[in-house]
């Protein structure tokens, strides 16, 4: 048994496919089918189920995988030591964060990074808040920025505030609210309206969720869109209201109208996370600056 053959199995572990794990590892099909097969024989269990249609982890090799994910993410983070020794602005970081936030707010801070880390290579990545946190823990992430509102970012994290995001209500373009000549919109005035959300597991959900709460607003029940795009079409065709964050009425202006809340406005806290393990505290302080602009 090497570190080599727990790099192969948490790659079939993560992509599902032979074909793919072994593309991702750089070697043939069948070096990696017999690698596996030699662990297999060595640990004395089956750590994959195998079919012509489909491959599946048993519930032993659902414990090999967890182990070799640790295994994996030390010997990274060991191998970064040198790398930071020499230069801990230098290498390969994967940032990540979710997807109501990623398609709006990546472009207008890639550049930015690059100017200030140009030794750095940025790997980006777009996952749920859920997903995030879990490949933050595995290590496949370096860090993550999540918003404060959901806790996923509590515990093993380390973080940094980044800024505060207001929610503003979109609503078509010829909407009551729209026509009324409102510059701002009152909790009061979603009384009566179908409000439009995403589906499960994005973090938005929640956060709109826990505002519409407060002022004893529901949801529509019958649809739950699956992207914010999708959300600001049935907008447009005049199924209900929703809130978008400021970051996506920016990034791609449309037909609807958006009004901010008067007072308190609803709004999420967007921090950098990492692993409170990783030594590169220093690395992740100055990328914090970075993001906020500093």
């Amino acid at each position: 048994m090497n570190l080599r053959d727990l790099h192969y199995v948490v790659a079939v572990a993560d992509e599902g496919n032979m074909a793919r794990a072994a593309e991702r590892c750089h070697v043939s099909q069948s070096t990696l089918s017999i690698q596996i097969k030699k662990l297999e024989e060595t640990l004395g269990v089956p750590v994959f189920e195998r079919s012509t249609k489909w491959l599946r982890t048993t519930r032993a090799g659902e414990e090999v995988v967890r182990i070799a994910r640790g295994i994996v993410t030390q010997e990274r983070e060991l191998r970064a030591v040198g790398v930071r020794n020499r230069d801990p602005f230098e290498g390969e970081l994967r940032l990540g964060t979710f997807p109501t936030l990623a398609p709006y707010w990546f472009p207008k801070i890639v550049p930015r990074l690059r100017e200030t880390f140009p030794k750095l290579r940025f790997a980006l990545v777009e996952e749920k808040t859920p997903e995030l946190a879990g490949r933050l823990r595995e290590g496949t992430l370096d860090c993550a920025v999540m918003a404060e509102e959901g806790g996923e970012a509590e515990g093993d994290f380390a973080g940094v505030a980044l800024f505060r995001e207001p929610f503003l209500l979109a609503v078509p373009a010829r909407h009551r609210l729209a026509l009324a000549g409102k510059k701002k919109v009152a909790a009061a005035d979603l009384e009566k309206e179908t409000v439009l959300l995403l589906e499960e597991g994005h973090c938005l959900r929640g956060q709109v969720l826990s505002f519409c709460s407060r002022i004893g607003v529901g949801e529509a029940g019958s649809y739950r869109a699956t992207s914010l795009e999708t959300l600001r079409s049935m907008v447009a065709l005049g199924a209900g209201v929703t809130l978008v964050p400021r970051s996506a009425v920016e990034a791609r202006p449309d037909a609807l109208r958006y009004l901010p809340f008067a007072g308190e406005a609803p709004s999420r806290t967007l921090s950098l996370h990492w692993r409170k393990s990783d030594a590169r505290g220093m690395l992740f302080a100055a990328l914090g600056k970075a993001l906020k602009g500093e």
